[in-house]
């Protein structure tokens, strides 16, 4: 009995077979089986298996939900552009949090299902506007962001309303801020926490 072929290796094959032309993500979906992941799918062939999926993001006459497979030819993992060294320094700079909608890595996935968040660099200034792979180019966004799914890119908080967010929250929440703000710099004053 034959194996059945997964979405990603379904978008794949649709790739290949159509080398050099530019696709549309409605028909890279319908190629997947109509995977709901399908993007999730074309992240992982181009960020962990090499294949240079080109999008908008890439190239400037690309529009957005459109993507290009020029070569077969892969990056192979200590080639690809952002190193590990610069992954692990910006997502230690932003806190494991994404910069975009404040949802942490592991959290459970905020549009559902058994899944937790999880982070991956996001570039302040697209490449296809000249934008780098720098660390200050660099800051941590969610996968969910990163496809534009949430659509939930607030302006960062003000102090005075930050504050007062806190300051109408339960007792217990206003603990539990306290604990992730000692937590996240390093500070130990559990002593002066009331007992749960």
């Amino acid at each position: 009995m034959a194996k059945k072929r997964g979405s990603k290796q379904l978008i794949l094959e649709y790739f290949l077979g159509n080398l050099g032309k530019v696709l549309i993500s409605r028909d890279i979906q319908k190629a997947s089986g109509g995977a709901v992941e399908w993007a999730r799918r074309v992240r992982e062939l181009r960020n962990e298996d090499g294949y240079q999926i080109l999008s908008h993001k890439d190239r400037a006459d690309l529009k957005p939900n459109q993507y290009l497979l020029e070569t077969i030819d892969r990056v192979p993992a200590f080639a690809r552009e952002i190193s590990t060294e610069t992954r692990a320094w910006v997502l230690e700079r932003n806190g494991y949090t994404c910069q975009m909608c404040g949802a942490a890595a592991g959290d459970p996935d905020p549009l559902g299902g058994n899944r937790t968040v999880r982070l991956t660099m996001g570039h302040i200034i697209d490449k296809s506007k000249g934008g780098d792979d720098t660390p200050q180019n660099l800051r941590a966004v969610c996968t969910n962001c990163n496809q534009g799914l949430q659509n939930t890119a607030l302006p960062k908080p003000v102090r005075i309303h930050l504050l007062s967010q806190i300051r109408r929250a339960t007792i217990p929440d206003q603990i539990a801020t306290l604990e992730w703000l000692l937590k996240k710099f390093g500070l130990e004053t559990t002593e002066m926490l009331p007992k749960k």
